[in-house]
């Protein structure tokens, strides 16, 4: 909240800015046509430009702190306008037409987070997110849950807001599916016995899908799952995986697997395995290993699954990635393909009209951007809320 008002303070500083250089513009230009009529002195001409300087620098005082305080508080503004309202500060009519642009975007975004506030404020008594069973968020592959940036983005702050008793898998970020499944139910058996709860729910993106099912058979963890929702899970393997890994030489995936490691060990990933992860995604695995992973008839399982309409609407590297997808599964979010994610009794299919779609990334709120079509934070709202309806 606090971070908004300073955001709206900001923008309100610049949209003055911009009448004050509007104002002085339209100011000069008339008083210097009024000036060459008279035929003024020398002087007077010193004494007006002296006089329209200090208001310039006064209204560019005014355009930096408002540039500040805009940079510092907006989440849609984006790394480009940011570098371009840097860039073009002192260039007059472009600075004007970036400053309309970043005055665009922010006002776009403070309209939208009041209507949230406002939206979750007169909802606050109904706890539609208080579930019966707490929510534990497992996320992907190759990465993992950290204090400073949350995978789930702005997701778990929105439900706990609506009374959601949030938890995190904890567990490696590239682990086979088996090894990823044993940390799981370790952390499931934490979780339970610190909190008390019998159950939990799960809410599982991309491989943490295949890592829930994996866990959810062993006998001892399964009466304590009350659902799994799987959020982009390649059920049925990524084809394009099969592909690569036939196409890249052994000695290449090797240096691939041995950066990867050493680097995810100092972030103080100790077990990770680059190539069981990402073998376990391809659709010969996913195939195995689905004969064997049946559902358990006493937990509600759900899907999720969305498409990326064009390439260059997903962020980098989904933008490159969807194109070959595609080639071999057809619609996909730029990494997994449609077919591929559905699984248990309810399955969702979420896109957006126009180019823009619904990427593997922006289904979990990885890159905090608001678009038009899909609310992010709702969508797990209700989806939550639908839980709780469904008494779990």
């Amino acid at each position: 909240m606090r971070k908004l008002k300073l955001c709206k303070i900001g923008c309100n500083i610049l949209k003055i800015s911009l009448v004050i250089s509007i104002v002085l513009i339209l100011y000069t230009i008339i008083k210097v046509s009024s000036l060459i009529q008279l035929q003024t002195s020398v002087q007077t001409y010193i004494l007006f430009s002296v006089k329209i300087l200090f208001f310039a620098f006064m209204d560019l005082f005014l355009l930096l702190i408002g540039l500040i305080m805009v940079y510092t508080t907006s989440i849609q503004l984006g790394i480009k306008w940011r570098i371009l309202g840097v860039v073009f500060c002192f260039i007059p009519i472009i600075n004007t037409c970036i400053l309309l642009k970043i005055l665009f975007i922010v006002s776009k975004e403070i309209r939208f987070e009041t209507n949230k506030m406002k939206l979750n404020n007169t909802r606050k008594e109904q706890q539609i997110c208080k579930t019966k069973y707490p929510i534990l968020l497992v996320h992907g592959v190759f990465f993992r849950d950290y204090k400073y940036f949350n995978y789930w983005g702005r997701i778990p702050k929105e439900l706990e807001e609506n009374g959601a008793t949030i938890y995190y898998g904890n567990h490696s970020s590239a682990l086979s599916v088996e090894d990823s499944a044993k940390e799981l139910i370790k952390r499931i058996e934490e979780i339970i016995k610190e909190s008390g709860c019998e159950k939990v729910n799960i809410i599982a993106h991309s491989k943490g899908g295949l890592d829930a099912r994996m866990a959810i058979i062993n006998p001892k963890i399964a009466n304590s799952v009350a659902s799994l929702t799987t959020i982009n899970t390649p059920h049925r393997g990524c084809e394009f995986a099969d592909y690569l890994l036939t196409k890249i030489p052994e000695k290449q995936k090797d240096t691939i697997a041995t950066i990867y490691n050493n680097s995810a060990q100092k972030l103080g990933d100790s077990k990770s395995d680059f190539l069981s992860a990402v073998n376990d995604l391809t659709y010969k695995k996913c195939k195995q290993r689905n004969s064997i992973l049946f559902d358990n008839p006493n937990i509600f399982y759900q899907s999720v699954g969305s498409k990326l309409n064009k390439s260059t609407s997903g962020q980098f590297p989904l933008n490159f990635t969807h194109k070959l997808v595609k080639y071999f599964d057809g619609e996909n979010d730029g990494l997994v393909g449609e077919k591929s994610f559905a699984w248990g009794e309810k399955y969702t299919y979420l896109t957006t009209k126009g180019k823009r779609g619904i990427s593997h990334g922006d289904v979990i709120d990885l890159n905090r951007e608001n678009f038009k079509g899909f609310d992010v934070r709702e969508f797990y709202v209700q989806l939550v809320s639908d839980l709780r309806e469904r008494g779990l």
